[in-house]
């Protein structure tokens, strides 16, 4: 029978048309927000009400608290079944009861009100901190996103003793009841703290924020730049990853601790000029003077390079199939530096098939002797 006792909640026996009831409430509910929500939106418009940041967040709360009614309406709907079952008695029953530690339906609701009031706070806190740092002639949009940050860190936290104190929960109690469990439970997660931790370090001392373009190298042991090394825009920074975007557009989520612990040159901070080289071999017997004079041209004439610092060619070595130059330039630490690169290689290039100057490429000699004996 459709009536017949499934399971139960509390005091409540559940069965199959209880649950079509909460089905039938909450969606109700949901479509009931959109209308209001709707509603709002078209009378300020109507009425040309200019709403500021915290005006939108009181009316979002509003059109949201048609949940709360449909929370008592879904209560009330297990009388269908349930006659002496009371909203005072289900919010009096103890579904947690464990000695030193009970809670009661009503203690939830009050641990779901705080941590809403909390997300209503962070809302706000978003919104102060935004305010005073766009009133600020040196707008720095990452330093704001460190503060809001650390402002909701700290609002999640204090709401998470808040509740611990509103339940009597003996923190200390259960801390040292649990020391062996918690044992376990850090050294299986020591790597998930070590990125926690990595988090707090990144916000709090603001070496790396959102929107720097850094280059993350290899381990911070070795002192040598990896050839795999990622340049990349940081767009997000949490409690135990960082969101990247490489210039292929790929977002990449790694650990804090890959920031704080590998090599990281950050382009963002001191100066934007830097000094770059671009490696060359022609042959041995090549006119050097005239192949200087041409990479030092292709380099002049590139837009990005900076003509009033120094731009020259040295000899780097005497390699095993000609001689190695290094054509070394200025130009800002761009996000576009290896494509400026680029440019210059086909600049030279096309100088040196004018010139009919010619790039050696590897020679193998192979011995008769050697011929003979395979």
């Amino acid at each position: 029978m459709l009536s017949a006792t499934l399971f139960h909640i509390g005091p409540y026996k559940i069965c199959f048309w209880n649950l079509v009831f909460l089905t039938l409430i909450f969606l109700a509910a949901a479509i009931l927000r959109r209308i209001v929500h709707r509603l709002l939106k078209r009378y300020v418009k109507t009425t040309h009400i200019n709403l500021e940041g915290r005006q939108l967040a009181w009316l979002k709360l509003l059109s949201q608290s048609v949940y709360l009614l449909a929370i008592y309406i879904a209560v009330l709907s297990f009388k269908f079944n349930n006659y002496n079952v009371t909203f005072k008695k289900f919010l009096t029953y103890k579904f947690i009861d464990l000695g030193t530690i009970k809670i009661d339906f009503a203690d939830l609701l009050i641990i779901v009100s705080v941590f809403f009031g909390a997300r209503i706070l962070v809302n706000l806190s978003k919104l102060y901190i935004g305010r005073k740092f766009k009133r600020n002639t040196n707008y720095d949009p990452a330093s704001e996103y460190v503060y809001i940050q650390i402002a909701k860190y700290v609002i999640y936290v204090f709401s998470i003793l808040f509740c611990f104190q509103l339940l009597n929960i003996d923190l200390v109690i259960i801390l040292t009841s649990s020391v062996g469990l918690l044992v376990g439970i850090g050294l299986g997660l020591q790597d998930v703290f070590k990125d926690m931790i990595g988090g707090v370090v990144l916000l709090v001392e603001g070496n790396l924020r959102v929107g720097d373009i850094v280059e993350i190298h290899g381990s911070s042991k070795s002192s040598q730049k990896s050839s795999d090394a990622i340049v990349a825009k940081i767009l997000k920074i949490s409690v135990r990853t960082t969101q990247i975007q490489t210039r292929e557009g790929n977002v990449l989520i790694i650990p804090n601790t890959r920031l704080t612990q590998d090599n990281v040159e950050n382009w963002s901070h001191g100066s934007e000029l830097t000094r770059f080289k671009i490696n060359v071999t022609v042959d041995f017997g090549a006119d050097t003077e005239l192949i200087k004079r041409l990479l030092v041209q292709a380099a002049m004439a590139h837009p990005k390079v900076k003509k009033n610092h120094p731009v020259f060619v040295s000899l780097a070595d005497f390699g095993e199939n000609g001689l190695g130059l290094e054509l070394i330039f200025w130009a800002d630490h761009s996000w576009d530096i290896d494509i400026y690169k680029s440019e210059i290689r086909f600049e030279i290039d096309r100088l040196f098939r004018e010139y009919k100057i010619a790039i050696p490429y590897p020679h193998r000699t192979i011995s008769q002797s050697k011929l003979v004996s395979e």
